[in-house]
């Protein structure tokens, strides 16, 4: 989650069923939801936030902002939502990156956490199928949105790393928002019932290119 309300705030303008909540507030998202549409059947981890540096250059502060919204918050609110997801047979989709299978130089750390969040996909999947819960994750690559620009990176910087990501997508070019959200609806509907513990790429190839 963003450290500061504007964004969110930003993100909720002109949209009176998105709620902005301050990081921190697990209990507060889960417990409004269930208040206000009586059960909750899916819930999307989609927080990240990448700081870019080498390890020579990794210092504390950049590690722990991203441990904290990138692993730490998704564990923290499926634990709150569990209660809630198990009453509606719900769904819990995880929200990876294709660079968390493969090196990204001077982005380990932002990669290792959504390797975590697929190892914890694949070990919910198992512990909560019993109680009727699915796990999936999606994996996106390189998708038009804004999150480069709050990486630390020169606009040189950036563009060159988006040529790097051109260069190794197979498809040729950088997806959408909506591609991701359209295998997020499909991983989360009736139909994918018998799916669960899965990590569905969404990269143009860029992982087996």
């Amino acid at each position: 989650m963003p450290s500061s309300p504007e964004p969110l705030a930003e993100t909720a303008r002109g949209h009176d069923r998105i709620h902005p909540y301050a990081p921190g507030a697990a209990e507060d998202i889960v417990g409004h939801v269930v208040e206000t549409y009586a059960r909750l059947d899916v819930l999307v981890n989609n927080a990240a936030i990448v700081r870019s540096a080498s390890l020579a250059d990794s210092a504390p502060e950049l590690i722990t902002a991203q441990l904290d919204t990138d692993l730490v918050a998704p564990v923290l609110l499926a634990r709150a939502a569990l209660g809630a997801l198990e009453a509606s047979g719900g769904v819990i989709v995880n929200v990876s990156t294709a660079v968390g299978q493969r090196g990204w130089p001077g982005n380990s750390v932002y990669a290792a956490t959504k390797a975590v969040l697929e190892t914890l996909t694949r070990g919910w999947a198992v512990e909560l199928a019993p109680r009727g819960v699915r796990v999936v994750a999606v994996a996106p690559g390189a998708i038009e949105t804004p999150i480069a620009d709050h990486s630390g990176l020169s606009p040189e910087r950036r563009a060159e790393v988006r040529a790097w990501q051109l260069a190794h997508t197979p498809l040729g070019r950088i997806g959408g928002p909506e591609e991701v959200a359209w295998a997020i609806s499909r991983l989360a509907s009736p139909g994918a019932s018998f799916i669960t513990g899965a990590v569905l790429p969404v990269d143009g190839g860029a992982v087996v290119g």
